[in-house]
């Protein structure tokens, strides 16, 4: 039988070479690969004792046009006029259920890819705060080229710019390499998780925390409703802990990470990593991935990253693949929790999996571009 280690040196060069300049590392596939070999359990299961969340644990994001609102919103203007923000977009996904597409290029609305709405939130950023609001793109192998031919000279690496995430090799249960039926090795990123580690090794964090940033705001690219808001930073500005998480008011059809005490700090868990003693239905609220974050934190930040097994299928084959994940980070720093609205032009929840959703969801997300001026 070929080991591992046969199969990595046997690997096409080309594929060689594209792993290379994805930081892929062998070292810890091996890891993965004894533990699934020697059949030992990978429990994703957390060891704590668990808890919903109290009331005081989540506050609320003021209403719109309230004078609370107004006092957190003048805080993050002045915050965007010192240059102390960057919006960064998680753009390492393919659309597998939008035809296996890279996503950001999807027309999102009439002539209005993810992408270029996304670009038009800067320029209305751009507006509001006197100048320049840098953009980073966490791209993966699968989609860098496509965004990074799409922006052009757009893409100065100031203003505007790319950083890519790992690359890593799917594994069979047994943990030995994954091929499909031509015989290829199958890739994929290794999770969001890689968003901290990524944007520190390309430079740009630095960049951001030397040209006087001090906060991050992170979204997915297929949540339009997460814009980079001036309310929610002056909110993250005044609370002072290193991390805000946003959560909305949880539907019988979410599933994803929730606000959970463990062990009496609020963290926010995947709902695959909850043991059975613990019902997630007692979580009324439901993480939207979206974050902001202390830029100087992030940068000093020595953390071991729990990596966790993903059962996935490739060609109607069992396939396993190990990830981390962006909500980590708030088992590492105190985070605030905010329940932000999913309804109506101030919707910061508008999630886009699939072309069914993508229709259904058309007039939320006209209306939310065209109240944050996406649109031009």
């Amino acid at each position: 039988m070929t080991t591992l280690a046969e199969a990595l040196r046997a690997l096409p060069e080309a594929l060689k070479a594209r792993l290379s300049a994805h930081d892929f590392d062998a070292e810890q596939l091996a890891g993965f690969s004894v533990r699934l070999s020697n059949r030992e359990v990978v429990d994703n299961h957390v060891k704590a004792q668990l808890a919903p969340p109290t009331p005081t644990d989540v506050l609320d994001m003021p209403a719109a046009g309230s004078a609370e609102s107004e006092r957190l919103r003048k805080l993050g203007l002045a915050s965007l006029a010192r240059g102390e923000n960057a919006l960064v977009v998680l753009a390492g996904g393919m659309a597998t259920r939008m035809g296996g597409v890279v996503k950001a290029l999807v027309p999102a609305l009439p002539g209005h890819t993810f992408l270029e709405l996304r670009l038009g939130e800067q320029k209305a950023l751009e507006k509001l705060a006197g100048r320049p609001v840098p953009l980073y793109l966490m791209t993966s192998a699968a989609t860098d080229a496509k965004i990074r031919e799409t922006l052009g000279a757009r893409l100065d690496g100031k203003k505007i710019a790319t950083f890519t995430q790992r690359l890593s090799l799917r594994l069979t249960p047994d943990g030995a390499l994954f091929k499909d039926e031509e015989g290829n090795p199958s890739e994929y990123a290794p999770g969001h998780g890689d968003f901290v580690d990524a944007l520190a090794a390309s430079g740009l964090l630095q960049q951001f925390i030397d040209g006087g940033g001090k906060t991050l705001t992170i979204a997915n690219l297929d949540n339009l409703g997460a814009t980079l808001d001036p309310v929610m930073v002056g909110l993250h500005l005044e609370q002072g802990r290193k991390v805000t998480c946003e959560v909305v008011d949880k539907l019988a059809a979410d599933r994803g990470g929730i606000p959970c005490r463990v062990d009496g700090r609020v963290v926010v868990l995947e709902e695959f990593r909850i043991p059975d003693g613990f019902d997630p239905a007692q979580v009324r609220t439901f993480s939207t991935n979206t974050f902001h974050m202390d830029a100087a934190a992030l940068a000093s930040l020595k953390m071991s990253w729990s990596y966790f097994l993903v059962n996935k299928k490739v060609g109607g084959r069992p396939v396993i693949q190990f990830e981390r994940l962006i909500n980590e980070l708030t088992s590492h720093f105190d985070t605030t929790f905010v329940r932000v609205p999913r309804e109506g032009e101030g919707s910061r929840f508008l999630p886009v999996k699939d072309n069914e959703e993508l229709a259904a969801r058309k007039g939320e997300l006209e209306l939310v571009a065209r109240a944050r001026g996406m649109l031009g």
